[in-house]
């Protein structure tokens, strides 16, 4: 096989999630499996956590798809429902659902005194239900002035159970940044002793302590990345949980002024060998990673050289003088932290991980499959949404 291999390591996973419970002593979590678990394939992350005490997503097709996989755990739905069809579709699969605006509220009331509410669950089970604060994001959430009406309203609910309320933190992975702190003074005057809470998302469990309360909801740490521009994930006590790989196809003896790819953006300083590997922006290898981007082949450090195309890059050799048609070469994961591999083409590790295409390979590892290696076809479409 020539093409790329993701290969997702889920003991990784798990050891990552154990240094959130080392991080949160005591506090339940809930891991953020949303966008097809940053890439890494939802289903599969979410067996590999199973001992996580909730799933989190961010839409409602993304819970339903779990529901269908026979997935029975806790599920926080973080960007709640976004019409009367959508909680017809929730009532009694067990979901767990963040209102963030009044109009949710004012659906909420119009779908319980609806007909098809009436007859849509056996069970009659309530909607369980969280608020989201909006503490400073500005991106969504009840303003904290309004709170405290917001939760009367929904107390006032027949068959809905508030369970508890939440924010964003905008600023965590700037440790310079006193915007923390100030979020969390504006949530204090919203706290009911009767309601859980939940702040921490990976940056506020790797740097502010006194945001670990309540339920923390892990992110990129969970996958093997820092969410600090300074940092890489071994710093944080984390470890690498995908590693992007193909081979070389060919390797050219080029002449010193030689112009490789398109537009010749990059020529040769000397007479040289040029590698051409099997990745593109095809497969989401960024097309904006600029000449000297850091590569691995055969385990030796290597640079672009020359523009992206969509199937192919080409890589400066002169550092790996046994490089040779097949060898093995590491986008990134593995000897190549995904943070450097971000901030050379202008990105975070986050869309790296979630703009792989469906033409690469997954492959998942891990004790618990006896050394046994499963592949995802590429036609499977674990992205719920």
């Amino acid at each position: 096989m020539t093409g790329p291999v993701a290969r997702i390591n889920l003991d990784a996973l798990r050891h990552n999630l154990s240094r959130v419970r080392e991080l949160a002593r005591g506090c339940p979590v809930v891991v953020a499996i949303k966008a097809n678990a940053y890439g890494h394939g939802m289903i599969e992350s979410a067996q590999a956590l199973v001992d996580a005490d909730a799933y989190g997503v961010a839409r409602v097709e993304e819970g339903l798809q779990l529901r269908r996989e026979g997935i029975t755990k806790k599920i926080m739905v973080l960007e709640g429902f976004a019409s009367q069809a959508e909680l017809n579709l929730c009532q009694g699969r067990g979901f767990e659902l963040v209102i963030h605006d009044s109009s949710q509220i004012t659906q909420l009331e119009n779908y319980l005194t609806s007909e098809h509410s009436l007859h849509a669950s056996q069970d009659n089970s309530p909607f369980v239900v969280w608020i989201k604060i909006d503490t400073g994001m500005h991106r969504i959430g009840i303003p904290p002035d309004v709170c405290q009406s917001a939760i009367s309203r929904v107390r006032r609910l027949v068959n809905v159970k508030l369970v508890g309320i939440l924010t964003h933190m905008a600023n965590a992975d700037d440790r310079s940044s006193d915007y923390t702190t100030r979020q969390l003074q504006k949530l204090e005057p919203c706290i009911d002793p009767d309601l859980q809470v939940s702040i921490a998302n990976s940056a506020c469990l790797l740097n502010w302590p006194q945001s670990r309360v309540g339920w923390v909801r892990p992110g990129i740490m969970l996958y093997g990345a820092s969410p600090f521009s300074d940092t890489t994930a071994a710093d944080e006590g984390l470890q690498a949980v995908m590693t992007l790989r193909t081979h070389l196809i060919a390797v050219r003896e080029l002449k010193k002024g030689d112009a490789v790819g398109y537009g010749g953006a990059w020529r040769c300083p000397q007479d040289m060998r040029i590698g051409v590997a099997a990745i593109g922006y095809g497969d989401g290898y960024p097309r904006h990673a600029p000449n000297g981007t850091p590569v691995l082949v055969d385990g030796k450090r290597a640079a672009l050289a020359g523009r992206v195309s969509m199937d192919m890059i080409t890589i400066d050799l002169r550092n790996v003088a046994q490089a040779r048609v097949g060898s093995s070469v590491i986008l990134w994961g593995e000897g190549l932290p995904v943070e450097e591999v971000a901030t050379d083409a202008g990105t975070i590790s986050y869309e790296l991980f979630c703009r792989l295409t469906a033409r690469v390979k997954f492959r998942y590892e891990g004790e618990d499959l006896l050394n046994h290696v499963w592949e995802r076809s590429s036609d499977r479409d674990s992205s719920g949404g």
